[in-house]
């Protein structure tokens, strides 16, 4: 199991310098990533400062040499492929090949999308999540892409530079479970990050549903056994506690959990300030 930090893209982390700050801590550290939100307009946070995820990224890339760095997620139906692929491949420039990129409908729907009067029907999302996210890996390639899709086009068009890591950067893909077609699309890429109607953010979910998720992923992925896949759950864990600790994601790794990301609780004080985030930090992972 490998151990990531996840932050928000607003409050005290809108700062690009403050980011930078959180993961040069959290490469000394020990962990082993830093992923950040990418939200344009979240409601329950509103009067906070929002940062924008690449900018911020940006700023941890330069900052440190080892950790992986990503989204966790971005909307992909409310991006253009185009520029997204090109800030995905400046960032894994940037990053010597770091990048993870983590994808999803979004949310909330109403704040995201229906407030720049953008269509809420999950069908469409969800159309233009899986056509964006085809769209993205080939515009990595570097090679020319054309496409006449139903809400995307391409005529003859070639990004480059292509992105660093080839053939591209690991996409892992969020929903919630126990609905089957997130994790479905997940199956169909290097990554799920499973949400949990019964485990809000910050919060360990339940292992009976860890494991049912488990199995259902490589049941979709029997095609693709020889090649790597990670899990990604994510909650708080007491970084003063190494017992407790290895007690509740012991377990969660014996299921199969490749990744533990460590957050803050959503309805916390502390989710989006940098003192107790970076006292967190400053702990280091689980040790198992």
């Amino acid at each position: 199991m490998r151990f990531s930090v996840n932050i928000p893209n607003f409050g005290d982390f809108a700062d690009p310098r403050t980011v930078a700050k959180v993961a040069v801590a959290a490469e000394q550290a020990g962990w082993d990533g830093l992923f950040v939100w990418d939200h344009v307009l979240h409601r329950k946070h509103e009067g906070r400062p929002f940062g924008d995820p690449w900018m911020l990224l940006t700023a941890a890339a330069l900052a440190t040499s080892r950790i992986r760095l990503g989204t966790l997620v971005t909307p992909v139906a409310r991006r253009r492929p185009q520029q997204l692929a090109r800030q995905v491949a400046t960032l894994d420039a940037v990053s010597g090949g770091r990048v993870v990129f983590g994808a999803g409908l979004g949310g909330p729907v109403e704040d995201e999308y229906a407030s720049f009067g953008d269509t809420t029907d999950p069908k469409v999302l969800a159309e233009r999540l899986d056509e964006g996210l085809d769209l993205l890996q080939r515009y990595w390639s570097g090679e020319p892409v054309n496409h006449d899709g139903r809400h995307y086009q391409a005529r003859d068009v070639t990004l480059l530079p292509a992105t660093v890591q080839q053939p591209r950067p690991p996409v892992w893909v969020a929903g919630f479970w126990p609905n089957r077609p997130p994790m479905r699309r997940a199956a169909r890429w290097d990554g799920a990050v499973p949400l949990f109607t019964d485990a809000r953010h910050g919060h360990v979910p339940p292992l009976d549903q860890v494991r049912d998720l488990v199995a259902y992923v490589r049941k979709q992925r029997a095609d693709r056994t020889g090649t790597p896949f990670e899990i990604v759950l994510g909650g708080a864990t007491p970084g003063d506690d190494a017992a407790k600790s290895r007690d509740l994601l012991g377990p969660l790794a014996e299921a199969g959990v490749t990744w533990w990301d460590e957050r803050q609780i959503q309805t916390s004080d502390g989710l989006d300030r940098l003192t107790p985030v970076l006292r967190r930090v400053e702990q280091g992972p689980p040790v198992f």
